[in-house]
């Protein structure tokens, strides 16, 4: 009973793909009434590892019509273009995400602190005053420490590129201290949103930026 359950959620949580795959995928898919979900969930799981194949399936959802879940459409879209090193679409994938919520307000997702982080860690100078404004509206957004740590360091590194040493001192000590963290406030999720590897590439930026200013 437990693994027909797992492959009633899982089919469209592929993190690898081929022929066979793709073949029962869309055979469930076929069957499926909500086919717009599992499009994007499929795309988002395989933006990394096979992106182009993230890209036909976001282009399948996109001739559905589907507007709820644009965002994420998005974003899933954004993933596999910097995983194809297409930075450039990547940038505009993430503004049509940010666009998309602003459509639909009590949606979200994890666009604005991925562009943010983008933008100041590639330090991509013709997006700073955007990246400022996302931050701008996303500023009590902070439920965990990884949110906090993405906000204040991806505001430290814009404002030491821009030379207010102050502020990038300030924030990036706000961001560091929220890489400290190994609880995440919540008592059911205490792991969950904390600072992971994946940011030490920002947080060893920060920690210079600490030692110049």
């Amino acid at each position: 009973m437990a693994n027909k359950e797992w492959a009633n959620n899982e089919w469209f949580r592929n993190t690898e793909w081929n022929p066979e795959i793709e073949a029962k995928f869309f055979e469930r898919l076929r069957r499926a009434r909500d086919k717009a979900q599992y499009l994007k969930l499929q795309a988002y799981y395989l933006a990394e590892s096979h992106p182009r194949v993230t890209l036909a399936l976001i282009d399948k959802f996109f001739a559905l019509g589907e507007d709820f879940f644009l965002a994420d459409a998005h974003l899933a879209s954004a993933n596999a273009h910097l995983a194809l090193g297409e930075s450039s679409e990547a940038i505009s994938s993430f503004k049509k995400a940010l666009a998309a919520e602003r459509q639909h307000p009590g949606y979200r997702t994890t666009a604005w602190s991925e562009f943010v982080l983008l933008v100041a860690d590639r330090c991509l100078k013709s997006e700073f005053d955007e990246a400022l404004r996302v931050l701008a509206e996303n500023k009590t957004d902070l439920i965990f420490p990884k949110l906090v740590f993405v906000w204040h360091g991806a505001f430290a590194l814009i404002k030491a590129e821009r030379e207010d040493r102050a502020a990038a001192k300030e924030h990036a000590i706000m961001a560091l201290d929220a890489g400290k963290m190994n609880r995440s406030g919540f008592r059911r999720q205490s792991k969950v949103g904390l600072v992971g590897s994946e940011c030490d590439g920002v947080r060893k930026k920060l920690e210079r930026l600490c030692r110049k200013v």
